[in-house]
C-alpha cells in the first residue's frame, strides 16, 4: 500500500524558502552569471514550488530542486527574449554547461563556495560600504527592497535605483563572481566581516515582521564565519566575530516566549542557553586573546558577550567591566550605536540619571535620528527614574519607529505597566 503524502501549507513552504533562498540564489548567480536573471529565476522556482508542494511533500533536497527548476526557468527566459535572438543559443548553452558542472559537484562544499563568492562579490572594493551592505541585505539576507530602504532610512525608489546601479556595475565592469586570490583577500576582509555580522544581526533581531529572530540567517552567518576562518586561518578579527556570534546566538532559546513575545535579559531562564555553544565561543575568544596585537572591535564585543554568558544571573553580571569594555570599544571603533550601548551599561553602574545625560546628549546630536532603540532606551531610563509621563511619550516614539511587531508589543506592555504603576529595569 502506497504511503499517503501530506500536502504542505503555504507557511511550511515559506519556511523552506526562507531557509534555502540565500544559498539557492548564490548557486543560481553562478550558473546564469547575472544577478537579476538569477533573482527572477528563483522567484519563478518558488512559484512552481508553491503550486506543487501544496499538493505533495517537498523533495528530499529542496535546495537542489529549486536550483534545478530555477536554472530551467532562466534558460526559458533567455530563449524568450527576442532582442537577444542572435545570442540566445550561446547564452542558454552556457547556462546548461554551468548547470552540468553544478550537477557534477552538487555537494556541501560547492554550495559553501557559492555563498562565499556571493559575499565577496557584494563586497568588491569598487563599491562604497553602504552599497556593499545593501547588496548583502538584498541578496544574502533576502530582504525586500522596502526593508533594505528602511534599514538605510531612505525611500524605496532611491534604494531600488542604488541596487540597480550596483548590479549593472557588476555586469558591465565584468566584476568576477568568485573568491579572490589570496593576495586580494585582505582588501575585502573588513567588508566581508561587516556583512557577515549584518546577516547575523538580521537573524538575531529582525528588521521587521512578526518574528523577533530569523534563526536561519543567524545559523548561516555563523557557518559563513567558519568558512572564512578556514579560508584565512589565524586572523584575530575573524575568530573574534565567530566568538561574538556564537555567544549571542547561544541565548536564542531564552529570548522569546512560545507566543513570540520578547523575554528581556534580566528575565531569561539561563538554563535554556546553549552551553555547548557558549563553551565554543569562550574557547574561540581565549584563542583570539592569545594572538599577538591589540584586540579588535569584534573581540571586544565578544568579551562583553562572554561576561553575560559567564554571569550566574542578571544582578551578578560584571557591569563595571562591561561599561569599561564599551569605553574601549568607543576608542577603537566609535559609533553612535556603541555610545547607546555604553549608556545602557553605565545605567547599571552609575544609575539611570547619569545614563540619561549621555542619551540626551546623543539625541541632541541627531546622529541616531530614526533609530528605534534610542527612544526605547531613553524610555527605560525615564521609567526607572519615575518620570512616567516622559517615559510614556518615549515609548510611543519607539512604537512609531519600529517595524518589528514583538518590539511594538514590548513597548506597549511597558506603557500599560506605567499606567498600572509597575516599574523595573528593562534591560534587553
Amino acid at each position: 500500500m502506497t504511503e499517503r503524502r501530506i500536502p504542505m501549507t503555504p507557511i511550511d513552504i515559506d519556511k523552506i524558502f526562507r531557509d534555502e533562498a540565500g544559498r539557492t540564489l548564490a548557486t543560481l548567480i553562478r550558473l546564469v552569471g547575472d544577478f537579476d536573471l538569477a533573482e527572477d529565476a528563483l522567484q519563478d522556482a518558488f512559484a512552481v514550488a508553491l503550486e506543487r508542494w501544496r499538493k505533495d511533500e517537498p523533495p528530499s533536497n529542496p535546495r537542489a530542486w529549486l536550483v534545478n527548476v530555477g536554472r530551467n526557468k532562466a534558460i526559458d527566459r533567455v530563449r524568450r527574449q527576442i532582442a537577444f535572438r542572435d545570442r540566445q543559443q550561446d547564452v542558454a548553452h552556457q547556462i546548461e554547461l554551468n548547470a552540468w558542472a553544478c550537477d557534477q559537484s552538487n555537494d556541501a562544499a560547492a554550495v559553501d563556495d557559492d555563498m562565499l563568492r556571493l559575499i565577496f562579490t557584494c563586497c568588491h572594493p569598487s563599491f562604497a560600504p553602504e552599497v556593499q551592505v545593501a547588496l548583502t541585505l538584498r541578496t544574502v539576507c533576502g530582504l525586500s527592497i522596502a526593508q533594505v530602504a528602511r534599514a538605510f532610512l531612505v525611500g524605496e525608489e532611491a534604494m531600488a535605483q542604488r541596487l540597480l546601479r550596483a548590479k549593472q556595475k557588476i555586469r558591465l565592469a565584468g566584476i568576477a563572481y568568485e573568491v579572490p586570490e589570496h593576495e586580494a583577500l585582505a582588501a575585502r576582509l573588513d567588508g566581508v566581516l561587516a556583512v557577515i555580522y549584518l546577516v547575523f544581526t538580521e537573524g538575531y533581531v529582525a528588521t521587521s515582521g512578526e518574528a523577533l529572530m530569523r534563526p536561519d540567517l543567524a545559523r548561516e552567518a555563523i557557518r559563513l564565519g567558519g568558512l572564512l576562518d578556514a579560508l584565512m586561518p589565524g586572523r584575530s578579527e575573524i575568530k573574534g566575530l565567530r566568538a561574538l556570534m556564537l555567544l549571542h546566538d547561544a541565548r536564542r532559546a531564552g529570548r522569546a516566549t512560545a507566543d513570540g513575545d520578547i523575554v528581556l535579559l534580566e528575565e531569561q531562564d539561563r538554563s535554556l542557553w546553549d552551553r555547548r555553544q557558549i563553551d565554543e565561543g569562550l574557547r574561540l575568544l581565549d584563542d583570539v586573546l592569545r594572538l599577538p596585537g591589540r584586540p579588535q572591535a569584534y573581540t571586544v564585543q565578544a568579551a562583553i558577550a562572554a561576561l553575560h554568558a559567564r554571569a550566574p544571573n542578571y544582578r551578578e553580571t560584571d557591569w563595571p567591566q562591561i561599561a569599561g569594555l564599551y569605553e574601549v570599544l568607543l576608542r577603537i571603533s566609535p559609533s553612535p550605536v556603541v555610545e547607546l550601548n555604553h549608556a545602557a551599561a553605565v545605567s547599571m553602574v552609575d544609575g539611570p540619571a547619569r545614563a540619561l545625560d549621555l542619551i540626551d546628549a546623543l539625541h541632541a546630536r541627531g546622529t541616531l535620528k530614526g533609530y528605534e532603540l534610542l527612544p526605547a532606551v531613553r524610555a527605560d531610563l525615564l521609567r526607572r527614574l519615575g518620570r512616567r509621563d516622559a517615559a510614556r511619550e518615549a515609548y510611543f516614539a519607539a512604537i512609531a519607529a519600529t517595524q518589528l511587531e514583538p518590539l511594538r508589543r514590548l513597548y506597549a506592555r511597558r506603557v500599560a505597566e506605567l499606567d498600572g504603576g509597575v516599574a523595573g529595569n528593562g534591560q534587553a
